[in-house]
């Protein structure tokens, strides 16, 4: 093994104080991308009621596939480049940083044309009613022009702590949140701007912290970065693609649920006592509030995937696993302290983005305490299909990412409102996540067992 390999402090220190150390500021760089929709979320539910809420919610499949997008490119590269640095490949290393870098920003700029020339029939095809749409596009609108700067933060952290810096990725994002934070107040309440408002404190924010990434870019320190490894290979593309998939296909999973959602809360809403707003208005409240929940799992997968990506490439299976199991120790943790504030405090957290009447805590309470119901074993899949993608085996990450959201999610939420209306909808939620849970369980034990041998083999040559 090369001398430089062994000395790396990923292959050398405690996992614990690796883990603290990488996923801590993860975790926050997650929960900073959470607070950019969540503390609009309490500014506009404030300021101009259920509508809002109804709007922030038909807009939230742009903001998931900003993130999707920072994943693909930058979980991407980062795997790349944490392989690479384990096997001692430094100029291949530069070139996956360089390649990520392009393909954050060119997809920020892309996603953000198409959204201003398809801005009314995307946001109907989101599902918008027609008395949410003006409010939906108003904000859209604004907040479309800082895309690149948000997937360029959420994807550039990554190459950030790959470079041995967690600390400056979660300035990079947390100073943005601040800036929006106050700049909402601002707008929203000092100036009485609502929905605009909002949005131009969201972008102010997010182009702030953007320009904070380009700047660190400019002196990485772990390779030397120069114009020529900002040049487009396909070779780098497409390994930093393939690491990066399982990530990404998670999100846009994600997104394809919501919009799906989104357009059965309309219509069996439409049906029932609820009507079209009060459900889209508190599933938009609670699936931001479900962030935060998966901010500290997926900030924790993250933290992780140094780690694991460079001691796989080192040979050093058993530092993998225990980082795994570290890793699935404190997401389970934190997923039990969520499931038990889901189940006893519903109506105190709907009550903080603006009050509505009886019907409008009756479905709020119902989707927290059903439809949630096991969070606590939700952390298993995003940790789980991160593990896969940091080992450099993108397919079983790519297909855990899309157990829960496409293979059971999707369908049981189109099939089961047949049936039981829009009661049907909060159901789909539980059998899907048990469903994913056992599928997570069945790949890990059998990769587990294949490492087993792998550090066998490596033993006796």
């Amino acid at each position: 093994m090369d001398k430089n390999v062994a000395k790396n402090p990923l292959g050398e220190e405690p996992i614990g104080k690796l883990m603290v150390k990488f996923a801590v500021p993860s975790i926050v760089a997650m929960l900073v991308s959470a607070l950019y929709n969540i503390i609009d979320q309490l500014f506009i539910g404030q300021a101009v009621g259920t509508i809002g809420n109804a709007a922030t919610n038909i807009a939230f499949p742009l903001s998931t596939s900003c993130v999707a997008l920072a994943l693909l490119f930058g979980i991407g590269g980062a795997s790349s480049f944490n392989l690479a640095m384990g096997r001692n490949e430094s100029d291949k290393a530069a070139h996956y940083v360089g390649n990520s870098i392009v393909l954050l920003l060119g997809s920020g700029i892309i996603l953000m044309l198409v959204t201003q020339i398809f801005l009314t029939p995307m946001l109907k095809f989101f599902g918008s009613p027609d008395d949410v749409l003006e409010y939906a596009k108003t904000y859209v609108r604004i907040t479309s022009f800082g895309f690149p700067f948000l997937i360029l933060t959420a994807g550039g952290g990554h190459l950030i702590r790959a470079d041995g810096n967690p600390k400056m990725a979660m300035i990079c994002n947390l100073s943005g949140a601040i800036i929006n934070t106050i700049l909402d107040a601002v707008f929203v309440f000092g100036f009485d701007m609502g929905m605009a408002g909002a949005a131009y404190a969201t972008i102010i924010g997010q182009i702030f912290s953007g320009f904070l990434v380009i700047n660190y870019m400019r002196r990485y320190k772990t390779v030397e970065l120069t114009t020529h490894q900002l040049k487009l290979k396909w070779e780098y593309s497409r390994r930093i693609i393939s690491l990066g998939t399982a990530s990404f296909f998670n999100q846009i999973a994600m997104m394809v649920v919501q919009i799906v959602l989104n357009k059965s809360l309309k219509y069996y809403g439409a049906l029932s006592e609820y009507g079209e707003a009060i459900p889209l208005a508190c599933v938009g409240i609670i699936s931001k509030i479900n962030m935060v929940f998966f901010s500290f799992i997926i900030g924790i997968a993250q933290g992780t995937q140094p780690i694991e990506g460079y001691c796989y490439g080192a040979g050093k299976y058993k530092r993998v696993k225990e980082t795994y199991r570290l890793a699935a120790i404190v997401g389970g943790i934190i997923a039990i302290i969520f499931f038990l504030l889901f189940q006893l405090a519903p109506r105190q957290i709907i009550t903080l983005f603006g009050k509505g009447d009886a019907r409008y805590y009756e479905f709020g309470i119902s989707y927290f305490r059903v439809f949630l119901l096991f969070t606590c074993l939700n952390f298993l899949q995003p940790i789980t299909s991160t593990f896969f993608t940091s080992i450099g085996k993108p397919y079983k990450g790519i297909f855990l990412s899309l157990t829960r959201q496409i293979l059971f999610l999707l369908p049981l939420i189109i099939a089961m409102p047949l049936f039981m209306g829009i009661d049907g909808i909060l159901y789909s939620g539980p059998i899907a996540d048990v469903l994913a849970a056992i599928i997570t369980i069945i790949m890990v034990l059998a990769e587990f067992r294949n490492m087993k041998k792998l550090q066998v083999i490596e033993n006796k040559s």
